[in-house]
C-alpha cells in the first residue's frame, strides 16, 4: 500500500480558499487547474468515494459556457480529483445535503480512470481506464471541461464507430470499439418507444459502412428492419428463404414432427430416429460416410421417411401399437401439404444446397452487402423457433468446422431475445434456447458475436446477460428489469446505471468493453432510407381519415385466405 498512496510525495494545488484545508509550505503545484475547486474528498473506499462539495459552487458553474464544467458535480456528470502528479476522473453517483445552513453536499463518485496533464497546454492526455493509486482524504475535486471529456473518450488507432454525441456535450463523439464490441458479444435494451429498433439499425449501418465485406446474420421477427437494409442487404422471408428441412438436427425434428407429450414421447422420439437415420442413409451423399448419425446434414426426401415408418409399423405384430407410428406419418404428411410450411418443406428442397445456402445467408462473398435480414414475420409460430435454432446452430457449426480454413467470423443479431431464451426453462423451443447460450458462453473463440436486442432483459435466461461483454442500455421503465442489468454490469458501472429510468428517447448508457469508460451517448439521426418501420400509428391523424374502406377489407381478407402478402 505504500506505493498505492505516498503521504510525503503528494502535492495539492491550490485550492481555490476552501475552509477547512490544511496549512502547508509554498510549493510549485504538480497541477495547474483552470477552475477553483469544488470540493474535497472525505471518505475513500474501494470503488469509490465520497466528496463534499460546497452548494454555491453549482450556482457559480451553472453559468459557464462549457456545457461539460456547467454540469460538473451534478449526478451524472464527472469531476477530477488531483492526487499527487496525476488527475483522478470520476463519475458522480449521488448527492445528499449534509448541512443546510453552510451549503455542504456530499456527493458519492465511482472511479472511472486517471490521466496526466500536459504542460504546456494544460489539457488532460493520456488517459487510462482503472486507476493505479488512489487520492487520500482532503484531495481537491475539479469540473471537468469538454476538452477533458474528449480525451477520456476520445477513440484510438483501434477500429472503432461513432454513434452519437457523450452527454451534456454537443460535440463530443461516442465510439464503440468494434473488435471489443463484436468479440464479447453486445446487448441492446430498452423498453417499448426508446427509439430501441432505430438505435440497432444505426449501429448495424455503421458496421456495414466500414466492413463492406462483414457477414452478419440478422433475425427479424417483426417485418421491421426490411425497410433499413434494403439496398445495403439481402432481405430474406417465406418467399426466398428456402431453408432446406433436412439441415435441422434430431433436436430440432423432434419439435417439429413429435406432438405427444409424456411417455409416449420417447417413444414417438426413438421410431423417428430409427426412422430418420434409414432416410439419411439412403442418399448417395451419404456414401463412404462411416459416421453417419441421424443429426448428420444429408439430404432426404420425405416420402423416403414416411416409406421408413410404414415399414417398420408393417413389421409390428399387433394393430394397437400403430398409433405413434401414425401420429409421425400424419403429423410429416400435415406439414407437407400445408402451403405456409413450403418454405421449409417442399419437395424443391431435397437437392444437396447446403453450400450454397449457407454462402447466402452468411453473406460468403458480401459483394458490399454484408447484413442478411432473415424476415421470420411469416413463418408459422409453431416451427419459428426451429428456424431461428437452425440460422444459430448453422453459424455455430460452419465456425467450429472451418477452423482450419482462413477465418471469417460472423456476428449473429436477434431482435426480441427473450422469445428465444427464456428464464422460464419449462417453455418450448429447448433447441434454440441451447444453441443460442452455448454461443454465448463459447461463440467468441470460434469467431462467433452474439448481439441481443430486447425490451425485457429480465426474461431472459439467468446468465447469458452476464455472457455480453458490453451493454447498451436504453430508458427501461421496469424496476426488475432495471435491477436485472445492474446486477449483470461490473461494479464500478452501477452507479452509471442508476439514470436510466431518466433517460429520454434515443439516449442509452454504453458500460463494458466496448467503450473505454461507461458514458451517456445521444444517437445520431438516421436517414429516412435507413430507418426500420418500426414507428408507432398515430391514432388522433388516422382516425380523422376515412374512405375505401370496402375495398380494404375486401383486399385483406383475400391476402389473408391465400397466406401471402
Amino acid at each position: 500500500m505504500t506505493d498505492a498512496i505516498n503521504l510525503h510525495s503528494f502535492s495539492q494545488p491550490d485550492d481555490g480558499g476552501l475552509s477547512g484545508a490544511a496549512a502547508r509550505p509554498a510549493a510549485k503545484p504538480l497541477l495547474a487547474p483552470s477552475h477553483e475547486a469544488i470540493g474535497q474528498v472525505v471518505d475513500i473506499g474501494g470503488s469509490g468515494a465520497r466528496v463534499e462539495i460546497s452548494s454555491r459552487c453549482f450556482a457559480e458553474l451553472a453559468h459557464d459556457e462549457d456545457p461539460s464544467i456547467a454540469m460538473s458535480g451534478q449526478v451524472g456528470s464527472q469531476i477530477k480529483i488531483a492526487s499527487d502528479r496525476r488527475w483522478l476522473l470520476a463519475n458522480v453517483r449521488s448527492l445528499k445535503l449534509t448541512d443546510g445552513e453552510a451549503g455542504a453536499v456530499s456527493a458519492e463518485i465511482d472511479f472511472l480512470g486517471e490521466g496526466d496533464e500536459d504542460p504546456a497546454s494544460g489539457k488532460l492526455v493520456n488517459f487510462k481506464r482503472g486507476i493505479t493509486s488512489y487520492p487520500i482524504p482532503g484531495s481537491k475535486a475539479y469540473p471537468v471541461s469538454g476538452d477533458d471529456l474528449k480525451q477520456m473518450f476520445a477513440a484510438d488507432a483501434s477500429a472503432h464507430i461513432e454513434i452519437g454525441t457523450v452527454y451534456p456535450t454537443k460535440d463530443v463523439r461516442g465510439a464503440l470499439h468494434v473488435d471489443s464490441l463484436l468479440g464479447k458479444h453486445f446487448a441492446l435494451l430498452g423498453s417499448t418507444g426508446t427509439g430501441k429498433s432505430t438505435a440497432a439499425a444505426l449501429i448495424m449501418h455503421r458496421i456495414c459502412d466500414q466492413s463492406p465485406e462483414g457477414h452478419i446474420v440478422m433475425v427479424d421477427p417483426h417485418g421491421e428492419y426490411s425497410a433499413a437494409f434494403k439496398g445495403h442487404g439481402e432481405i430474406f422471408n417465406v418467399d426466398n428463404l428456402a431453408m432446406p428441412y433436412w439441415l435441422m438436427n434430431f433436436e430440432e425434428h423432434t419439435e417439429v414432427f413429435v406432438t405427444s407429450q409424456g411417455a409416449e414421447r420417447q417413444r414417438d422420439m426413438d421410431i423417428l430416429a430409427k426412422c430418420l437415420l434409414q432416410a439419411r442413409a439412403k442418399n448417395r451423399t451419404s456414401e463412404g460416410l462411416s459416421k453417419l448419425t441421424v443429426d448428420s446434414p444429408i439430404p432426404y426426401t420425405l416420402s423416403d421417411l414416411t416409406n421408413a415408418i410404414t415399414h417398420e409399423m408393417g413389421l409390428l405384430n399387433k394393430a394397437t401399437d400403430t398409433a405413434p407410428y401414425m401420429r409421425l406419418k400424419t403429423k410429416i404428411d400435415e406439414l407437407k401439404s400445408d402451403p405456409r410450411y413450403q418454405f421449409m418443406f417442399s419437395g424443391m428442397l431435397v437437392a444437396d444446397s447446403m453450400g450454397a445456402f449457407i454462402a447466402k445467408i452468411f453473406r460468403l462473398p458480401a459483394r458490399g452487402k454484408p447484413i442478411s435480414i432473415i424476415d421470420v414475420s411469416g413463418v408459422p409460430s409453431d416451427i419459428v423457433s426451429v428456424v431461428v435454432a437452425v440460422l444459430a446452430r448453422l453459424v455455430f457449426d460452419y465456425a467450429i468446422w472451418s477452423r482450419s480454413e482462413v477465418q471469417r467470423p460472423v456476428l449473429l443479431v436477434c431482435e426480441e431475445a427473450h422469445r428465444y431464451i427464456p428464464s422460464d426453462k419449462t417453455s418450448t423451443g429447448q433447441a434454440v434456447r441451447k444453441i443460442l447460450e452455448r454461443i454465448a458462453k463459447e461463440g467468441r473463440k470460434y469467431g462467433v458475436s452474439l448481439g441481443l436486442i430486447t425490451q425485457r432483459p429480465s426474461d431472459l435466461a439467468e446468465g447469458v446477460l452476464s455472457q455480453c461483454g458490453t451493454i447498451i442500455a436504453m430508458r427501461l421503465n421496469n424496476d426488475r428489469d432495471q435491477q436485472y442489468v445492474k446486477n449483470a454490469m461490473p461494479e464500478g458501472s452501477r452507479g452509471f446505471l442508476d439514470v436510466i429510468p431518466a433517460l429520454r428517447n434515443r439516449e442509452c448508457i454504453v458500460c463494458g468493453e466496448g467503450v473505454s469508460i461507461p458514458i451517456r451517448v445521444s444517437f445520431d439521426d438516421l436517414e429516412r432510407d435507413r430507418c426500420p418501420a418500426s414507428s408507432d400509428p398515430l391514432f388522433s391523424h388516422l382516425w380523422k381519415q376515412t374512405g375505401e374502406e370496402d375495398a380494404m377489407v375486401a383486399r385483406v381478407v383475400k391476402r389473408w385466405r391465400a397466406q401471402g402478402r
